[in-house]
């Protein structure tokens, strides 16, 4: 199956097409330097076609070509970059603040 996956900003979400249809998509927020995946969905006719890995994949390699972080609040991205070990580098860090008087 050959998925192709877009960013289709104004609908906030990565969208991974196969036959020129909708197959998955994962909706996102945006900040200057972050990307928080929020939700992830793939259509029951594409289910174990690998469409859920293609999608998290392709847009995780677009938000590495855009310079951003991300915060997996989705858990299937959360899981699928758990699995996934060369893309945790991507994963938003809190910076830690130092407080003194």
């Amino acid at each position: 199956m050959d998925i192709e996956v877009t960013d289709v900003p104004d609908r906030k979400r990565y969208e991974a097409r196969t036959g020129g249809e909708v197959a998955g998509f994962a909706e996102y927020q945006t900040t200057d330097e972050l990307v928080v995946f929020t939700h992830t969905e793939v259509d029951s006719a594409y289910e174990g076609y690998g469409v859920g890995g293609a999608l998290v994949r392709g847009a995780l390699d677009d938000v590495r070509r855009r310079g951003l972080a991300v915060l997996p609040v989705c858990p299937f991205v959360k899981g699928w970059i758990q699995r996934h070990r060369d893309y945790a580098d991507l994963v938003y860090q809190a910076r830690t603040g130092t407080v003194s008087d």
